[in-house]
């Protein structure tokens, strides 16, 4: 285990060190499939603890870069593994986690991507949306206020709500189509009917054949930690998807891979 405690950086590496995680990276590097490197990196945290407010900032304390591989969230989970298939080492990983969880990359609370929407919106040149076109005509089109509660109080203060058009796809209506036009890599977002949430939770997509699993850091209390469910039985009574698809690296700007 590495900790660097300054005031500006928490780094726990948990069962790792900082050479194997940099040998596992720059070997993750030389996958050029996006699908199939997402799941080499995503396989390494199976059966990781589930852990909560492993980050550390709000509107009162000031926000810290930390880096926890003791326990994962589902958003910190898929912030992990995004920013490790960006990288090509240990070094180029905390600069491109920067990069996936801040707006600019600027480490504040403000600028924390603290919804899965936001990565759509921030880390356009990472992701795109393709829930629509998975969904074509199935898909339903919603107008939230992200961060604003029923009563006008927000769930997270000192973040400011903002208008935000969201497309998902309902469970009722993911069939063989959506199915198939899912692949490995992609990220899904469980969509929420809350006012003022976009999803309710975050993980990963792998297929394997004919069976395709959600990787994800359960909360529940028979998993607490990282695991593959079959999708088809996790999605059902769901209210929909929202679905997220990391974009090849040779068409990302300024990348050389």
């Amino acid at each position: 285990m590495v900790k660097t405690s300054v005031t500006k950086e928490s780094i726990f590496l948990g069962k790792f060190t900082q050479e194997e995680l940099d040998h596992i990276i720059h070997e993750a590097s030389t996958i050029n499939d996006v699908g199939k490197r997402i799941d080499f990196l995503s396989r390494l945290f199976l059966d990781l603890d589930y852990s909560e407010s492993t980050l550390i900032g709000s509107i009162n304390v000031p926000e810290v870069f930390a880096l926890n591989f003791e326990g994962v969230d589902c958003y910190t989970y898929i912030d992990y593994v995004e920013a490790m298939r960006l990288s090509s080492s240990f070094s180029e990983f905390k600069v491109n986690l920067r990069k996936v969880r801040y707006k600019s990359g600027m480490v504040a609370f403000e600028n924390r991507n603290h919804f899965f929407t936001d990565w759509r919106e921030f880390n356009a040149d990472f992701v795109k949306d393709i829930t629509e076109e998975i969904g074509t005509q199935k898909a339903i089109r919603a107008q939230k206020m992200i961060n604003e509660k029923e009563d006008g109080t927000f769930f997270l203060p000192g973040i400011h709500p903002v208008q935000r058009e969201i497309t998902y796809v309902p469970s009722n209506a993911i069939d063989e189509s959506v199915f198939n036009k899912l692949e490995t890599g992609d990220y899904v977002g469980i969509y929420s009917e809350v006012q003022g949430l976009d999803v309710s939770h975050v993980g990963i997509i792998i297929k394997d054949r004919n069976d395709i699993y959600l990787r994800h850091a359960s909360s529940l209390k028979e998993y607490r930690k990282v695991v593959d469910q079959d999708f088809k039985n996790y999605i059902i009574g769901k209210p929909g998807i929202i679905v997220f698809r990391p974009k090849d690296l040779e068409n990302l700007s300024g990348r050389s891979h």
